[in-house]
């Protein structure tokens, strides 16, 4: 059987269909990853075949300038999220063409796609074969369908439907745990699955997958827009603070992060790290508030402290923050690096936050392995 998987947004969507993935062609099957240029590399780093939607960077479709800062951004969590299901939407129009063409030598029999990738749906229905939709993490993204709808209406007319297309089957990665302290509710009736974190892969280092003895470890991401980490200065005074607690702390930053900030730290270890590995060697995650990273921290086990910095982000946060797994600082401000480093503190010194991470992470795993779930997806490709 053939399973076409849709990404597109950041290379987390691809990481995230990865588990799936990968158990469809351990299982025998022919898969395919299409994503826009810049992600069939994420692809390629996760020993998945792919191929190209359009060549076009992906901030075009998602409004951030070059720099990656976002043009215009809406007010308000539910403005933000249906102009983040508009940008989706376009973005998956420009590839529409693309995966017609595709489908005229490789016709697939399911098509699956993330969260917001609309145009799996709208493919799947045009070519008439059954549609998935895996949650990339644990937010609900069902209120963001109608900017969805209003972008697709063209479309979705010519195809004879009024609203977004149904999925055959939705999968939901969220721990159940967690669910009550999240916004609005996960889809009825969804196939559960354990989700399993996943990153480009390079040769590891043994510090990588070790513990430091007698000490604890601290793991911050800055990712590539991360407002509390833009200061070198700043993060300097950040590991400084928590070098007075005795952790050792890791820094996994994008390439142009790293030369900014590499001069000021000394011997800080800064650069790529592949999280997958590192994290569960680590006592406290500081990050964002990226969904796909908080994930990997759930899977782990390690408490997390979340500096948000969009209302998407702010849900992952304050579920994490409200369950017990986790505390949330304000991402900008004067004194946010005292804010964090005190955060930091309360986490490392605290085991009850250790505690409820663990329980998270004890419920992931008893959800169903993407093998088991692959199976679901044979029998309804079968029909």
């Amino acid at each position: 059987m053939k399973f076409l998987f849709i990404a597109g947004g950041s290379p987390a969507t691809v990481f995230t269909i990865a588990p799936l993935a990968t158990a469809l062609r351990n299982a025998g099957h022919e898969v395919l990853v299409a994503a826009n240029q810049p992600l069939t590399d994420a692809a390629s780093g996760v020993g998945l075949p792919s191929v190209s939607l359009n060549p076009e960077p992906v901030f075009q479709f998602m409004r951030f300038d070059r720099a990656g800062n976002p043009i215009d951004p809406p007010q308000g969590h539910r403005e933000n999220m249906l102009h983040t299901a508009r940008s989706f939407a376009r973005m998956g129009l420009a590839g529409l063409d693309t995966l017609r063409r595709l489908a005229e030598d490789w016709r697939p029999d399911v098509i699956v796609g993330g969260s917001m990738t609309y145009v799996a749906g709208l493919f799947a229905a045009e070519i008439g074969v059954p549609y998935v939709r895996q949650d990339w993490d644990v937010v609900p993204t069902t209120e963001a369908d109608p900017g969805a709808e209003d972008e697709l209406r063209p479309e979705l007319e010519r195809l004879g439907l009024t609203s977004l297309p149904v999925p055959a089957l939705n999968i939901d990665v969220c721990p159940p745990s967690l669910r009550p302290h999240l916004p609005s509710p996960h889809a009825d009736g969804a196939q559960p699955m354990h989700w399993l974190p996943g990153n480009s892969q390079r040769r590891l280092e043994r510090w990588m997958y070790t513990r430091p003895q007698d000490r604890k470890r601290v793991v911050i991401t800055t990712g590539t827009r991360a407002l509390a980490f833009q200061s070198a200065e700043e993060m300097r005074r950040l590991v400084e603070e928590l070098g007075r607690t005795g952790a050792e702390v890791l820094i996994a930053a994008p390439e142009q992060v790293t030369e900014k900030f590499a001069p000021e730290l000394g011997d800080t270890r800064i650069g790529w790290l592949p999280l997958d590995v590192v994290v569960p060697t680590c006592d406290l995650l500081v990050h964002h508030g990226g969904g796909v990273t908080a994930m990997t921290a759930m899977n782990a086990g390690v408490p997390q402290l979340i500096t948000p910095e969009a209302s998407y982000m702010e849900i992952v946060a304050k579920a994490l923050t409200d369950f017990g797994a986790g505390l949330t600082v304000a991402a900008s401000g004067q004194d946010s690096t005292e804010a964090i480093a005190a955060g930091c503190r309360e986490l490392l010194s605290d085991a009850r936050y250790t505690h409820r991470a663990r329980v998270l992470s004890q419920e992931m795993a008893a959800l169903p392995a993407p093998a088991e779930v692959a199976s679901v997806l044979e029998k309804l490709a079968a029909g």
